[in-house]
């Protein structure tokens, strides 16, 4: 096999990118990692942040799978909170600050020193195809003018489609500050059939550290005693780094408003669509008039950096508004800009056109992952980058996808959605998106995806075997506190401690200060979390594993009710839909299903069940179509 030929090309060196090809090569496969830089793999050009609400889920999930990112950011992260911890474990989420060189700098080296990985720089100038109509196929892509061929192709191309930055009225091509963007992919995905979008994002100002007045703002410490993201890191003491809050006020907004005209996105000159959960100071002003201030978080970029991100404040007015702007806050008034927020668009592929293993259905053998799909967020990206390169190796191999449910992870939350609901906006996760959130929380991510991880093949032994430590662990410490007596102290019932885990504001810790319990029993329950510390070497896992089971408890009766959800949801995802199915022939459909349906074209009945504007009487013709079919085929074998 020569320098120019692969089993797998992954375009782009982003956090979607990352994920595809280190999966890739530690499965074993020959892969190319081709990114406009190889010195700047993993950079972080917007939020120097891994996880937050839902995000957390999706980085604990990429790690029981044999992701890097929760390892990365456990060595380089500066800030560790827990997010929403005076609400329900469901929708608490670990958010950490990132030293943004530290991390890129160690993706960067794991990428150039991880075996079966060449990384190549270059800009992707077409793909390499070969076959006509149906059957074409991808063969690989151009480099610059050198051709680089692999029967699988993962593009992770980020905001550098055609990427155009806004300051103001001053528009520049690049994908990112610093960075030029790929004129000619679009182009040639277009060419073979593909429908494109035009997306938008933003990032905010950066402040010189030394020009801001930190008395006046408000300090977010760490927590007190941070956790890791990833169940692998077994030392974990991090030196934390505080933020600051900040906050805007009635001059802020009258600069704004009194500028909106030069506003590239209120001037028409932005046609693409930003988020709709992260919007531009612009559009928090102009959409929440009745908001007297709006937060803004100061966020150090790192330990051996001077600049602050302020998170909230991302826009792409001129240089001199945001210069105004920054000013009229307090804490702020003397602060040095040392880069402007900008806006960048971008061309994105409709998520309509791939199937639920990340494969395009345009193109046998191209997968896409990241904003190319239309999400935003590094989590969201890393997450099917993952997912793409598991499933682009297990295509070589012909062995089925892996495709999690949306019972099963976010991450199955995140594709689902990407596959059955028109995202004309980029994508962004949050726990109220899964309607299973009750137990798809962060604490029980290894349980819910050791058989996954095992089937990836991505862990090596030594990590399954901790896995299937904490598996036992779980079964028997929710035994034997089933089988602990209690006597409650105020009303003197008796109770398993199980039982009495379900009454409001009960915990392990408080739990022999509120009821009767044999010392001696009580410690041999106990006793099992430190033997799990000892098997592992990990006391992280340990007191992640007990309080699993603790939240499994309380949680019970909503899980058995969702139980029977999730399998009528499987009975509907049994039915597989033909792929030449001629829904605009289907009269009994609705005419807004018929439309949907032909441009979606879903591979199961559940699927199309989750597509927006296929009623449930859609469903049963559907329904009735698939039993006629069948009952024609099983006559005609006989």
């Amino acid at each position: 096999m020569s320098h120019n030929e692969f089993d797998i090309i992954v375009v782009g060196g982003g956090h979607a990118g990352i994920e595809a090809a280190l999966a890739a090569a530690r499965l074993g496969a020959r892969c190319a990692l081709v990114t406009h830089d190889p010195a700047e793999i993993g950079r972080m050009p917007c939020n120097p942040a891994i996880g937050g609400l839902g995000k957390g889920h999706l980085v604990r999930e990429i790690d029981v799978l044999g992701g890097e990112m929760g390892r990365a950011i456990d060595a380089t992260g500066i800030q560790f909170r827990v997010l929403n911890t005076k609400k329900g474990p469901a929708v608490q989420s670990p958010r950490a600050q990132a030293d943004k060189h530290a991390y890129q700098a160690a993706m960067t080296a794991t990428c150039h020193a991880q075996p079966g990985l060449t990384v190549i720089g270059g800009d992707v100038a077409g793909l390499l195809v070969a076959g006509a109509d149906a059957d074409r196929r991808i063969e690989g892509v151009v480099v610059g003018t050198r051709e680089v061929r692999a029967p699988r192709v993962v593009l992770c191309t980020g905001t550098f489609m055609k990427g155009l930055m806004h300051v103001g009225d001053a528009r520049t091509s690049g994908g990112r500050e610093g960075a030029a963007s790929s004129e000619g992919l679009s182009g040639s995905l277009a060419d073979y059939g593909f429908a494109l979008r035009r997306l938008k994002t933003g990032t905010p100002p950066r402040l010189r550290a030394d020009s801001i007045d930190f008395q006046q703002l408000a300090v977010q410490l760490g927590d007190a005693h941070p956790t890791p993201f990833s169940f692998r890191t077994r030392r974990f003491a991090p030196e934390q780094i505080a933020c600051h809050l900040a906050y805007t006020n009635a001059t802020t907004h009258a600069i704004i408003a009194a500028s909106l005209d030069r506003s590239p996105l209120y001037g028409g000159v932005i046609e693409g669509r930003g988020p709709r959960y992260c919007p531009s100071i612009e559009d928090k002003v102009v959409r929440f008039a009745d908001k007297d201030r709006h937060l803004l978080f100061l966020e150090p970029e790192g330990r051996d950096t001077d600049e602050i991100y302020v998170n909230g404040l991302s826009t792409s007015l001129p240089a001199d508004v945001q210069e105004r702007v920054v000013r009229s806050i307090p804490g702020l008034e003397r602060a040095e800009l040392v880069r402007y927020g900008y806006a960048v668009e971008y061309d994105s592929v409709p998520s309509w056109q791939i199937h639920a293993h990340l494969e395009t259905k345009v193109l046998s053998g191209l997968y896409l992952a990241g904003q190319i799909l239309g999400t935003s967020g590094y989590e969201e990206a890393a997450g099917q980058g993952l997912v793409a390169g598991l499933n682009a190796v297990r295509s070589l191999d012909g062995r089925d996808p892996l495709q999690l449910g949306r019972h099963e992870a976010y991450l199955g939350v995140l594709v689902d959605d990407l596959v059955t609901k028109d995202i004309e906006e980029p994508y962004r996760m949050f726990t109220s998106r899964a309607e299973h959130r009750l137990r798809l929380r962060c604490d029980n991510a290894e349980e819910r995806l050791a058989a996954a991880a095992r089937d990836g093949g991505l862990l090596p032994g030594p990590e399954l075997a901790v896995l299937d430590a904490r598996r036992r662990f779980v079964a028997d410490f929710r035994r034997a506190l089933g089988a602990t007596a209690v006597v409650t102290r105020d009303t003197r019932q008796r109770l398993t401690a199980a039982e009495f885990l379900r009454f409001p504001g009960i915990e392990l810790g408080s739990l022999p200060h509120q009821a009767e319990v044999d010392a001696e029993s009580w410690s041999e329950v106990m006793n099992r979390v430190s033997h799990l510390r000892d098997e592992t070497d990990n006391p992280f896992l340990a007191e992640a594993a007990a309080r699993q089971v603790v939240h499994d408890i309380k949680y019970d009766g909503y899980i058995a009710k969702h139980e029977r959800l999730i399998r009528h949801q499987a009975h509907l995802d049994a039915y597989e839909l033909p792929s030449d199915m001629d829904y605009k022939t289907m009269s009994a459909l609705s005419f807004e299903a018929r439309e949907k349906l032909d441009r979606v074209r879903p591979d199961t009945l559940g699927q199309a069940g989750r597509i927006d504007g296929v009623r449930a009487g859609d469903l049963a013709v559907l329904t009735v179509f698939l039993k006629k079919r069948a009952g024609e085929t099983e006559a005609g074998n006989e």
